[in-house]
């Protein structure tokens, strides 16, 4: 009787553990921010007190898929850390524009670099 539980047990571990990493996978190549196409560069802005800089790329996926446009933030306080903040669908163009040292408006989303972004996929 305990072999059986234990073999239970074990199978029923393989089978969360391959479906969590198979959840992970899927999550990091479908959704993840950081797995976005480059893109061609467009603009970029730097804020007020120099600490940040964020650039505007468009993605052109072609006859199929509508463009989109990708923010990408530099932190120049942590060795220019990239992080993507901003990925907007049916766009090609990239408005950026600052409102304080910490907040910036890309084609009129409001985010703060330090801990926003902005997927449309999530609306």
């Amino acid at each position: 009787m305990r072999r059986a539980w234990k073999v239970t047990g074990l199978l029923l571990g393989i089978a969360i553990g391959v479906l969590g990493a198979l959840f992970l996978l899927i999550n990091h190549f479908f959704f993840s921010m950081q797995q976005l196409p480059k893109g061609e560069f467009l603009t970029e802005e730097i804020s007020p007190d120099g600490d940040y800089t964020v650039k505007g790329y468009v993605s052109r996926s072609g006859a199929t898929v509508a463009d989109a446009v990708r923010g990408e933030v530099v932190y120049h306080k942590k060795r220019d850390k990239k992080k993507n903040i901003y990925w907007g669908y049916r766009e090609s163009e990239a408005v950026i524009r600052w409102i304080d040292e910490h907040t910036v408006s890309i084609n009129g989303v409001e985010l703060d670099v330090r801990k926003d972004v902005y997927d449309f996929r999530n609306d």
